[in-house]
């Protein structure tokens, strides 16, 4: 059997000239119909050929006119639509009554008229009538011809979450696109009051009510949803619902990404972990950002990790003056910067490859550019890499801190931000302690530079800190999905552990409006939301899969690792927060340190780790944070110390 609808679609689109050639000749035919019904019905034999032509023609150039100024013609046939109908009804509505104004003004020169009032009523309603249907009969064929063709193709029967604009424009959206293989079959509300009732020729249900509605789940095979409008409440009932009903969720891109789906359907993707986890998109003052840092020299340290090469793209955006994105990592760094060419080509930006530790090396980077603005991202994050490491740590987030951030201040930058950890919060690993001694190195500075000069206004210089962000280099989401891939196991390291997660655009969104509302001084600490159980967080990607955790994939748990706890904290115990413009965003009160009696235990440190002394480097980080105390870590020996000599002292008293 032939396919009716790929012979229908091959037909080439008709031309604005045609349909309106089209339109005209039916306006033309329905004249002509009225004139004959018209002296039917009056019974008269008075037929004046030149005047009836003049009009004629008189009819066809109004209503000729009149399609040009509505537009009938703009619109393609077999997609006609209520709008279209409408510009066609106004357009034969307005040239019938400027017809009858013109009868009525010459009607005393001619006589009898051409017909009565009432004939224009006719000439109206069959004129939009025909005109009206042959479109329509167009759009049928072409819908009816589609739907035959696509009930084997559409195969998949599917339900879109949500009423509103965007999903009734989604659901529009899908049946205009031959290429996708869904089949909607109704729309999900969780307003119970609109349910029962029908978009688009199909059924409305209440959210609550469809997971008992056995008959209608086991038609039921996917569910759409867009996760930038559905609260993180709402998703997570729905996909725990989906996943044990083994129903597909899907993820609709973005409104501003709904182009070329004809050619792109794959746009529609099964849900990710981190559109569960991700929460509604975070507002900051876009404008203020802009105009802080547009026209300006900006330096990103550890650009090419997932936390700088984010606040690259982010800032990207705007109209700066020079942007440097500095790393160690030359074939990150150069991908980054392939990038910056292809989306950003309005951006002047110079990759720099340098180490922070080497000062000399940034001095050079400072000197040479001036950076307005420095956003430091750059450090070793890896928890067990860094208590194998512990000098290294050292070496980079705290001696590299203190390089840029000295520089920062030596060359008058305007503002420096640190991105710091969660870890660094009563820390139990190496990783942790050295983002905190940078934390207390920063923080007394400006202190120092403020005292010194308390009725100036010296750099401002800021710290965040967050928790993990997903998606990250060597996060726990891309080794779960390598795993999955690769038949698991999935390794968890205990079934208590805890962890807070945060997108990558939306703490990178967080840094840059911390650092344009900072004064200087500040921890700004971020909300993190709900901590997420890891167990929990490996079974849910594990069903996601379209598989059973501990029956299609082992999940093994391993043991907390060197430097691992149950739980981060993003405050100490004796610490404050006090609230901002932004909710989402928080001001720590935090212990502050004098720098003149930070800075010889700090190079004391620098020195330690300079020569590679493992024990004695993490002995001293131990005195400059007495809070760090090594957890499953081979440093532990020097906790059970300290405690002895404090048992000792305590006796002797």
């Amino acid at each position: 059997m032939p396919n009716i609808y790929a012979i229908l679609k091959s037909f080439p689109y008709l031309s604005k000239r045609i349909i309106f050639l089209a339109d005209i000749l039916i306006t033309l035919a329905s004249f002509l119909f009225s004139y004959m019904i018209c002296h039917q019905l009056i019974g008269s034999s008075v037929f004046v050929i030149n005047r009836f032509v003049l009009q004629l023609l008189v009819c066809i150039i109004i209503t000729g006119l009149f399609f040009l100024i509505f537009k009938t013609n703009s619109g393609l046939l077999r997609y006609s639509t209520f709008k279209d109908a409408m510009r066609i009804f106004l357009s034969v509505l307005c040239a019938n009554s400027v017809l009858i104004v013109i009868n009525k003004l010459f009607s005393g020169f001619y006589e009898p008229s051409l017909f009565p009032g009432e004939g224009y009523i006719i000439n109206f309603v069959l004129t939009f009538s025909c005109i009206f249907f042959y479109r329509m009969a167009i759009r049928l064929l072409f819908d009816y011809a589609r739907n035959s063709q696509t009930k084997t193709v559409r195969n998949i029967p599917l339900l879109i979450y949500g009423v509103g604009s965007t999903s009734v424009g989604l659901a529009k959206m899908i049946l205009n696109n031959d290429n996708l293989p869904y089949r909607i079959t109704g729309f999900l509300t969780p307003n119970q009051e609109i349910s029962r009732k029908e978009i688009l020729n199909t059924p409305v249900h209440y959210v609550d009510d469809i997971f008992y509605n056995i008959p209608l789940l086991k038609q039921i095979k996917a569910i759409l949803i867009n996760p930038k409008e559905i609260e993180r409440s709402e998703k997570q009932f729905l996909a725990d619902k989906c996943l044990y009903h083994k129903i597909d969720i899907l993820s609709a891109p973005p409104v501003e990404d709904w182009r070329d789906w004809e050619n792109n359907p794959r746009e529609i993707k099964k849900i990710k972990i981190e559109d569960l986890l991700g929460r509604i998109p975070i507002q900051i003052d876009i404008e203020s950002i802009k105009n802080n840092l547009g026209t300006k020299t900006i330096l990103i340290t550890g650009a090419a990790g997932s936390i700088g090469s984010e606040i690259v793209r982010q800032i990207s955006r705007f109209d700066l003056g020079l942007l440097l994105v500095c790393d160690i990592a030359e074939s990150p760094l150069h991908q980054l910067c392939l990038e910056l060419e292809d989306k950003f080509t309005h951006i002047p930006h110079i990759p720099v490859i340098a180490d922070v530790k080497d000062y000399n090396q940034m001095k050079i980077v400072f000197e040479k550019y001036r950076p307005h603005y420095v956003y430091h991202a750059a450090a070793y994050k890896h928890v067990p890499l860094m208590e194998l490491h512990p000098c290294e740590a050292i070496l980079t987030n705290v001696q590299g801190t203190c390089n840029v951030v000295d520089l920062a201040v030596a060359y008058e930058a305007e503002a420096f931000v640190m991105v710091s950890t969660d870890k660094a919060v009563n820390p139990c690993n190496v990783m942790g302690a050295s983002k905190r001694i940078a934390e207390i190195y920063v923080q007394s500075l400006y202190r120092k530079l403020k005292n010194e000069s308390p009725d100036s206004s010296p750099i401002r210089i800021i710290t965040t800190r967050f928790g993990n962000v997903l998606g990250s280099n060597g996060s726990v989401i891309p080794r779960f999905n390598h795993q999955i891939k690769q038949g698991g196991p999935v390794t968890v390291t205990d079934p208590d552990i805890i962890r807070y997660f945060m997108t990558i655009p939306e703490a990178c969104r967080l840094v840059l409006e911390a650092g344009n509302m900072g004064k200087g001084g500040e921890v700004f600490i971020f909300d993190m939301g709900d901590s997420v159980k890891i167990k929990d967080l490996a079974e849910k990607m594990i069903r996601l899969s379209g598989l059973e955790p501990y029956k299609d994939i082992e999940i093994k748990f391993t043991g907390l690792r060197p430097g691992e706890k149950l739980y981060e904290e993003l405050l100490y115990d004796e610490e404050k927060v006090k609230e901002t413009h932004n909710r989402k965003i928080m001001i720590g009160k935090v212990v502050e340190y004098d720098y003149e009696e930070v800075i010889p235990v700090l190079n004391q440190l620098i020195d330690s780790a300079k020569e590679f002394d493992k024990m004695g480097t993490v002995k001293l980080m131990k005195k400059i944070v007495p809070e760090f105390i090594s957890q499953n870590s081979v440093y532990s020996i020097l906790d059970e110390f300290k405690n002895h000599l404090k048992v000792e002292t305590e006796i002797n008293k």
